[in-house]
């Protein structure tokens, strides 16, 4: 699916890209704070650092902002696990330190990640299928690594359990963040990461061939 363009006024690519930063981190706060239908565009503004006018030079409505955000997550996720992730190894080790490296990031933007699970849903009809490919994508990437770790007899997994145990992978990882109230109470990074890499490796180890 082909990256959905959120028009802008101003042509100088570095600025646009600057102040859409601002914008998501003002925006981000405030979400959280109010939600997205009780914040105001005036608000948005203002907790970015500049006027309303501005604002609209780099944005056409609302729904613009929550798009920004829910694409910024993805994007700065996506490319920092391509980085850090092996998708080729296809072992143990490799699948630990996927998902080690993974809730490290997942850690670093709770903040958006919390404000993406609530305000998702407020996304316009042409916004929310190219932000859930991109979690498709993602998803895709552990998905990737169990299928090179089945291949190379270090557990037996059927596709449809491939696809299972990638998107539990994920889930748990964005758990960190919209269940922090209670979790981030209970357990460090690194022992919630611990954990749930035992549970996962118990469950797949359990079927080694």
């Amino acid at each position: 699916m082909s990256k959905r363009e959120v028009p802008a006024s101003v042509k100088d690519e570095k600025l646009v890209k600057k102040r859409r930063d601002q914008m998501i981190k003002g925006a981000v706060k405030l979400f959280i704070e109010k939600g997205f239908h009780r914040s105001t565009t005036r608000e948005i503004a203002k907790a970015a650092g500049f006027s309303i006018g501005t604002l609209y030079e780099y944005i056409r409505k609302k729904e613009d902002v929550l798009y920004l955000v829910c694409d910024s997550i993805y994007e700065s996720v996506h490319q920092r696990l391509q980085t850090s992730m092996d998708l080729e190894r296809g072992d143990i080790e490799c699948l630990k330190q996927a998902v080690t490296s993974y809730f490290v990031v997942m850690d670093e933007v709770q903040d958006e990640v919390l404000v993406m699970y609530q305000e998702a849903k407020s996304l316009t009809k042409d916004a929310l299928p190219y932000v859930l490919e991109k979690e498709i994508e993602m998803v895709a990437m552990f998905e990737k690594i169990l299928r090179r770790c089945v291949e190379n007899g270090e557990f037996s997994l059927s596709e449809s359990e491939i696809k299972l145990v990638a998107h539990n992978i994920f889930v748990q990882g964005q758990m960190w963040g919209f269940r922090r109230w209670i979790l981030q109470k209970l357990y460090t990074l690194e022992e919630y990461t611990e954990l749930q890499i035992e549970n996962l490796l118990g469950g797949l180890l359990s079927k080694k061939v």
